[in-house]
């Protein structure tokens, strides 16, 4: 009742301000600045509302989000604020870049809760609250060894995925991962249609065509981008392809196959392959480690460039570990980094364990945590404390990620044995298991384009899993071990068609950028090989890292990138770093049978 009570207040006074003949800088100055300030109360409690929903699923928890969630979009989406953007917007000639920015921020809020469809909004915030919690509180039971079912977690089914050499085993943990689609098949259909409902009130083509409008694209030039982006990476990934079906082949004593099995592959979705090459085995040395020292260990890697330690609300209010055994309490296993307030309350959701790929993911939701705390400083607008496209925050994670994974580093840290380390090998297991080369046909190929036809082309929910695997197979090479009949939904268990729709092609973005500033730290701040490179303990790399996030989404995220980099975004940068395992590769699989264009 007070958020809505404060907000009547707030539109009363927005109207009040479109009546009164002022100056176009000191309207829209005054309406930015009332927008802010209520735009970040109700953001705040909306966050801490999904936080909890996230990390103690309820359904009492769920009605609590969805609730806060409504009153936020009630007020971005008012007709109120529509209308004054509008008309602040039609004068953007009178008014300063910065206010300009931030009012075509307000209007895609807007396009996301139109207040000319209220129900429309309320149904959908009440659909994604829903199958959110459907797909995070589903219980996976997997067959055992013992031919009897089990209850297991995505991290069991996971580990199972990366070291069992039993094909039998694999197949079931595989099927496994696919059953929450099942439950969410009907669920996507309904978020299909409300999500499309609201942006074509607002004038976009397509749930899609809205989201690609954040980056001030349209449709057609995103997935001109994203082919472009398959097409200069494809003759390594065909190399991968090649060399993965033949190794795979030798491991599981099967024939070679024209397509790579998907229950072959480490990863439910084959977006990344680790472990595929024993030679690096990365996750021993972590087995000495607790759980708490791979956080604790990625925080101390930020402050040697000069960042500053994160708060005490961080570690007092992330959940960052495993829920323990014989808990009820359920929580979201993806992981995530929030900015709460979008100022000093930030937090990260993990389920750290000690092995390399949390080393990974925790540099890389740090990443995160510390670009909130760059942006949130006075010259950042609150609707502008953002990455400087939704790209840039995964790429900068991503950028940490690698810096992670450099030899230096980890020798430093007692993680790899000092000496040197076959480059071709560790080339070999970067290019299959962080999100790198094997990503992107998975990025900018199957998720892309799935979820551009299944808004912009309005697929029907028969048609969702026959899609779903004409891209995998088309882009990737890969094909179930298992009919996958239309009453499946395999798509639907990937997380971010449910809780990030849309924006897939972020990662593929993000993919590219990283490449491209990490060859600009390697090669211009510490003087060293991009392959093989130590940012610890640099300051001048965290200046340069400060200058890119600092800003936020206040300025255009081109600009930057030209200005930091002196390119333009291009996988210029990533085809260098893995040249010579593309030389190698082709010697590896000369007389060998590529099965993919």
């Amino acid at each position: 009742m007070k958020h809505s009570v404060t907000l009547m207040l707030f539109l009363t006074t927005a109207l009040l301000l479109t009546s009164c003949a002022k100056e176009p800088k000191q309207e829209a100055d005054e309406f930015l600045q009332r927008y802010n300030t209520q735009f970040q109360k109700l953001l705040t409690a909306a966050n801490e509302a999904q936080w909890l929903a996230n990390t103690d699923i309820s359904d009492a928890n769920d009605s609590l989000a969805t609730e806060a969630t409504k009153v936020l979009a009630r007020f971005q989406g008012s007709k109120e604020v529509i209308e004054k953007t509008k008309n602040l917007l039609v004068q953007r000639d009178n008014l300063d870049p910065l206010q300009v920015r931030q009012l075509e921020k307000i209007r895609l809020f807007a396009a996301h809760a139109p207040g000319t469809i209220p129900a429309v909004v309320d149904s959908l915030i009440s659909a994604t609250t829903k199958q959110t919690s459907v797909l995070y509180g589903y219980e996976y039971m997997m067959t055992g060894s013992d031919g009897k079912p089990k209850k297991v977690t995505t991290n069991e089914i996971d580990r199972t995925l990366v070291e069992s050499n039993n094909v039998k085993e694999r197949l079931f943990a595989w099927e496994t991962s696919k059953g929450v689609g099942v439950e969410l098949r009907n669920g996507l259909e309904e978020l299909q249609y409300l999500r499309n409902r609201v942006a074509r009130e607002m004038g976009y083509n397509s749930y899609f065509d809205l989201e690609v409008a954040d980056y001030g694209m349209s449709t057609s030039e995103m997935m001109v981008l994203m082919a472009k982006l398959v097409h200069e990476l494809r003759p390594l990934y065909r190399e991968l392809h090649t060399y993965a079906r033949y190794e795979l082949a030798k491991r599981y004593k099967q024939p070679v196959p024209d397509k790579l099995p998907a229950h072959w592959l480490p990863n439910r979705w084959g977006q990344n392959w680790p472990g595929l090459i024993k030679a690096v085995d990365l996750n021993e040395p972590f087995k000495t480690k607790t759980k708490e020292w791979i956080v604790e260990q990625s925080e101390k890697f930020y402050v040697s460039l000069g960042f500053p330690e994160m708060n005490k609300t961080f570690w007092e209010k992330s959940d960052l570990y495993p829920v323990e055994a014989g808990s009820a309490r359920k929580k979201n296993n993806h992981a995530s980094a929030w900015h709460i307030n979008l100022a000093d309350d930030y937090r990260s959701l993990m389920s750290i364990e000690p092995m390399a790929e949390w080393f990974r993911t925790s540099h890389h939701e740090l990443g995160h945590i510390y670009y909130f705390i760059e942006y949130s400083n006075p010259d950042v607008p609150i609707v502008l404390r953002d990455g400087a496209n939704r790209g840039y925050h995964e790429g900068i994670g991503d950028l940490m990620a690698i810096a992670s994974m450099q030899q230096p580093y980890l020798q430093a840290l007692g993680l790899l044995p000092s000496g040197k380390i076959d480059q071709t090998q560790w080339l070999l297991n970067e290019a299959l298991s962080s999100s790198s080369i094997v990503f992107i046909p998975f990025a900018a190929g199957t998720m892309s384009h799935f979820e551009h036809d299944l808004y912009e082309q309005n697929l029907t929910k028969d048609e969702y899993n026959k899609r779903w695997w004409e891209y995998v197979e088309r882009f990737q090479g890969i094909v179930p071990p298992t009919p996958r009949l239309s009453e499946y939904c395999d798509a639907a268990t990937k997380t971010h068609i449910i809780d990030d729709p849309a924006q897939y092609y972020d990662y593929a973005i993000s993919c590219v950028l990283k490449f491209q500033l990490h060859d600009y730290i390697a090669k211009n701040i510490l003087k060293q090989s991009p392959n093989v490179c130590n940012y610890y303990g640099n300051k001048e790399v965290g200046d340069f890292l400060r200058s890119i996030m600092r800003p936020g989404a206040s300025r255009d995220w081109r600009e930057v990138l030209k200005e930091k980099t002196g390119e333009d975004l291009s996988a210029r940068a990533m085809l260098e770093y893995y040249q010579p395992l593309t030389d190698y590769l082709k010697k590896v699989n000369a007389g060998r049978k590529a099965t993919i264009n």
